[in-house]
């Protein structure tokens, strides 16, 4: 996917939000920037990260976002995305 995006005066560019949701960089995530030759390469930090899989930043993300008397069936919902 190749797509032209201006930098602007402050050298801040807009990651569009397909490759946004495809590396999981999120508001908060550390990138880096590696210059390969005349490449440069933009990824998210690894101490940003730090190894963790889509399902454990899932579930950091998640934990603590059960609210006090919920049902069993509520909490089951909740965690399959069930409104």
């Amino acid at each position: 996917m190749t797509q032209g995006m201006k930098v602007t005066v402050k050298g801040q560019v807009t990651i569009p939000i397909a490759l946004r949701e495809r590396f999981g960089l999120e508001p908060g995530t550390e990138v880096e920037f590696a210059d390969d030759d005349g490449v440069l390469h933009l990824r998210p930090s690894r101490k940003s990260h730090n190894g963790a899989s889509p399902f454990d930043r899932w579930l950091a993300k998640a934990a603590g976002s059960a609210k006090p008397g919920m049902t069993t069936d509520e909490l089951m919902a909740m965690t399959r995305g069930e409104d």
